[in-house]
């Protein structure tokens, strides 16, 4: 009773699973935007940037290595430590601390999806491209309307599996004072001295919304594959 009913606790977790949701979203977005347009700078300099010549070659160069660069950095340290030098350092001047969340894991998400999106590019026959461009489409035309849908088909599985990733991984949004749905349960936690019942409650809210998204994407899975066999 103290941990849901009393004072209107329940409005917390309400309150808190609202902001989880919201910044996962903002993030997943934010990462699938950032990690198309780095998947397709990696891979024009794969296919083409040994064919280029003179300053398009070398400014392919230069952006594939920032690209290369960030992935690294990004990669290669904790989330929960990316998130406290956004929030910290960068824009310490500010409080708005969901909305710097949202931009430190969707820069996050973004050297992942990256990643994917670009084996899924390198996945697909190279005869498609040749096969848009005699149809008179353009590179891009051909990339945005032949090749990345069909890259989609082969990492959808690897995609909505870092999109539940994602999900779990806002949880140490608390730590620059975002009361997200973790960081409801802690609070209440705190006041009632009760650690079972927000706790556990927190962990099957997660493994619903985990449950829910596995299906979905199950269900997604499914009809392209149907739609594959028409």
């Amino acid at each position: 009773y103290k941990s849901f009913i009393y004072d209107d606790r329940y409005e917390m977790y309400v309150r808190g699973l609202g902001n989880t949701l919201l910044l996962t979203a903002l993030a997943t977005i934010m990462g699938i935007v950032l990690g198309v347009i780095i998947a397709l700078l990696r891979a024009t300099w794969d296919k083409n940037g040994q064919n280029l010549q003179g300053p398009a070659k070398f400014a392919l160069r230069i952006i594939n290595a920032f690209c290369n660069i960030y992935l690294t950095v990004i990669r290669g340290t904790p989330a929960l430590v990316q998130l406290m030098i956004w929030y910290f350092v960068v824009f310490a001047s500010s409080r708005n601390g969901l909305m710097i969340a949202a931009f430190a894991f969707g820069i996050n998400s973004g050297a992942y999806m990256a990643e994917l999106i670009r084996s899924g590019i390198n996945a697909v026959d190279k005869g498609q491209m040749e096969a848009g461009r005699s149809l008179g489409m353009s590179k891009l035309q051909t990339m945005s309307k032949i090749i990345l849908p069909q890259a989609v088909r082969y990492i959808l599985p690897t995609i909505g599996n870092e999109f539940i990733a994602l999900l779990k991984e806002t949880s140490v949004a608390g730590y620059v004072a975002v009361v997200d749905l973790t960081r409801a349960g802690n609070l209440i936690r705190n006041n009632t001295y009760d650690a079972v019942n927000p706790l556990i409650l927190v962990a099957l809210v997660y493994l619903i919304l985990v449950v829910l998204l596995t299906w979905f994407l199950s269900l997604v899975e499914r009809r392209l594959a149907k739609s594959d066999k028409r």
